[in-house]
């Protein structure tokens, strides 16, 4: 939730960043037949201003040293990211695409799963950028992402 204050001091809470109301169960139906479903991704909370999903650390998502390959890291950056930014936008007029990532891998991983949760830095009328923190079981961070989208028309 954002928080603002007005004019006599006093706390305001925000409405969502979500155009419409969305389920966990509407996220995932996004996932089927493509690549975030493959790699084990499931969608697990939605807040006010944020969605994160958890994938798996295990033979999808490991490189050869036995540790979460970064491409995977990416993978769920961008999934988590990419999706909020459409549930900010009206679908019948724009369409959010990925344009660019940029991701730090801050701490190795060899099992358990990563929860990526992405928050707004920035929701403009043609571009969104989006932060995206990856974190183990334990609640190491683990990368943490910048997603800029473009806000294309339908």
């Amino acid at each position: 939730m954002f928080w603002i204050l007005n004019s006599e001091s006093c706390i305001l809470a925000l409405m969502s960043i979500w155009h419409k109301k969305f389920t966990i169960e509407d996220a995932e139906k996004s996932r089927k037949g493509t690549m975030v479903d493959h790699l084990g991704m499931e969608f697990t909370e939605i807040g006010d201003d944020f969605l994160t999903a958890k994938m798996p650390v295990d033979y999808r998502t490991l490189q050869p040293y036995g540790i979460m390959h970064g491409g995977a890291s990416c993978a769920l950056a961008e999934t988590v990211g990419s999706i909020a930014a459409n549930y900010c936008l009206d679908p019948k007029k724009n369409r959010a695409v990925g344009v660019e990532i940029n991701t730090s891998h801050l701490k190795m991983v060899r099992s358990g799963y990563v929860y990526g949760t992405a928050k707004p830095l920035h929701l403009g009328r043609s571009t969104q950028v989006w932060e995206i923190h990856i974190n183990d079981d334990a609640g190491n961070l683990i990368s943490v992402s910048r997603l800029r989208m473009a806000v294309l028309d339908v």
